[in-house]
């Protein structure tokens, strides 16, 4: 259960790697520079700052690329999966990551000449519903094999 109130939890796309953060969560941002985008895959980085010592991995360890001088970055060395922003003693997590990341509030956005993302133009864009009868016969055919957004005493990712 995620929430900024009492603890939150995430973890990796196939469960070998969880976490679980005791306390309120900082501030929350997306960051545009190059360096997130190939980091997360994305069009920008979006992490949550939290305390160290409230972190406690309940499940796996990520594994770490040293991205710059001064930052480090933890994923799962199974699948993939962006985790973890850190710097010095501060430690940011993947908001994607979070089992509940749409209880995220971002405050603040880091700007860079990098930047491709253009919240402007998404805006524009035409949405298609996962309810339209084509997109919702492609979901239908879809099995996940992805690990659920809570806590599991054991995961199969085919059972």
């Amino acid at each position: 259960m995620t929430t900024n109130m009492q603890a939150s939890t995430g973890g990796c796309q196939c469960g070998a790697v969880r976490f679980r953060i005791a306390g309120p969560l900082g501030d929350a941002s997306i960051c545009h520079c190059r360096m997130c985008q190939k980091a997360t895959g994305g069009l920008f980085g979006p992490y949550v700052n939290a305390p160290r010592d409230a972190v406690t991995w309940t499940k796996g360890q990520p594994a770490h690329f040293q991205s710059s001088n001064k930052v480090r970055r933890g994923f799962c060395r199974n699948c993939g999966t962006p985790l973890t922003f850190e710097y010095g003693q501060s430690i940011s997590f993947a908001i994607g990551a979070m089992d509940e990341p749409r209880s995220i509030e971002l405050k603040e956005q880091l700007a860079s000449p990098e930047r491709i993302a253009d919240f402007d133009a998404w805006a524009k864009l035409p949405e298609h519903p996962v309810d339209e009868p084509e997109a919702a016969a492609y979901l239908a055919q879809i099995v996940s094999f992805q690990h659920p957004d809570f806590d599991t005493d054991d995961w199969s990712p085919r059972a």
